[in-house]
């Protein structure tokens, strides 16, 4: 049975899915789902890019701010966790450099490799490779008693979000419904659930008439047990995102809400039906609320230590300072050309914001949040 047969025999039995219930489907369904068929869905032949498709430059640097983080705790191991790890490229990029930059901090990693699809786990030993000795656990959710760091990159925005309209009625909910031939539409319909409600209520969502926002219960809820699985240590998180004030504002009045495709990007609105076809073939994303991960994590027990653009996370930590500018080496040229594209306005630099949140640590001065609270 495909994907889209699937999500319609579920609306035939149960009604208009709440489009959060859809995303889901579509992307995490155990065998039909987006991320369930593939381990890697970036790069060049996939369809976006994340900073880890511009080589290595990207784990080098977070080796390097991981390192002072273990400084920082001054203890014996440290517990690097990755969620959302897919097949484990990022991990290995910072294992690398480690390994040939401070072997010491090298030695006291223990890794744990968090990822939904199992189709991706199966990958992270062969992608590990020399490093797979690293590898203390590999699952679907974060192990408790962490002493170190959880990081994920691009991941917040992964996970499904309900959509609110407000009408001249009040604040209704998109479902996603079919019409007479199968073809899946939205429909509006009232808030889904208690829980969704709350979530409006406790963060303050409020919209004009007209306006159109995603909220994402499931992804606070992530970051609160993520928060509680910090014993000590760090939580990092890289997504796109906006505080409140800008996410939920004219700027942004339309939504957030993207699909993407061989390199194409689609946004999801009344407009068109199309975003909705073929489920599980495509991505389907909307930006963080920024605010809302930062109130979660503080109501936690965490400490925001600093959150910036990723332009200034990694100038902060020296990127590029180490490539040969006089040499005419393709390796060399390539890496500028990443280097480049990871911190220049307007692209990953500016879009992807750098969180970072401590726990029983007090307030260290880390060398990646030099520049604060640098945003834009």
């Amino acid at each position: 049975m495909e994907l889209e047969e699937v999500i319609q025999k579920r609306i035939r039995d149960d009604g208009p899915l709440p489009l959060a219930s859809y995303v889901e489907l579509a992307l995490y369904h155990p065998t039909l789902g987006y991320y369930s068929r593939a381990g890697q869905r970036s790069g060049q032949s996939g369809d976006f890019f994340t900073s880890v498709d511009l080589g290595p430059s990207f784990g080098e640097m977070l080796a390097v701010q991981f390192n002072e983080m273990w400084n920082q705790l001054g203890t014996e191991r440290f517990d690097l966790v990755e969620a959302g790890a897919g097949n484990g490229r990022l991990t290995r990029d910072i294992l690398s450099a480690a390994s040939k930059q401070t072997p010491a901090f090298y030695a006291a990693i223990d890794v744990h490799l968090v990822e939904r699809s199992s189709v991706a786990r199966d990958l992270q030993p062969n992608t590990l490779g020399n490093h797979t000795t690293k590898l203390s656990s590999a699952g679907g959710t974060i192990p408790p008693h962490i002493n170190g760091v959880i990081f994920a990159n691009e991941l917040l925005d992964a996970f499904p979000p309900h959509v609110l309209v407000m009408t001249d009625d009040g604040l209704r909910e998109v479902y996603v419904d079919t019409e007479s031939d199968g073809t899946f539409v939205e429909r509006l319909g009232p808030v889904s659930s208690q829980r969704v409600q709350k979530h409006i209520d406790t963060h303050g969502v409020v919209l004009e008439p007209g306006w159109r926002a995603e909220v994402t219960p499931d992804a606070v809820d992530w970051v609160r047990q993520a928060t509680n699985s910090l014993n000590r240590g760090f939580l990092l998180l890289i997504d796109y995102g906006h505080e409140a004030r800008e996410l939920y504002s004219a700027t942004h009045a339309t939504g957030t809400l993207t699909t993407y495709s061989k390199h194409h990007a689609e946004t999801a609105d009344f407009s068109t039906k199309s975003w909705l076809a073929c489920p599980g073939s495509k991505d389907i994303t909307s930006h963080v609320d920024i605010t809302c991960v930062r109130e979660t994590a503080e109501s936690n027990g965490a400490n925001t230590l600093g959150i910036l653009d990723q332009t200034y996370f990694l100038i902060g930590l020296g990127i590029g300072t180490t490539t040969n500018r006089d040499t005419g080496n393709f390796s060399e040229i390539k890496k500028r050309l990443a280097v480049k594209s990871l911190i220049l306005p307007g692209g990953l630099g500016s879009t992807q914001k750098v969180m970072v949140f401590g726990k029983n640590v007090g307030q260290p001065q880390l060398t990646g949040l030099s520049y604060q609270m640098r945003i834009t």
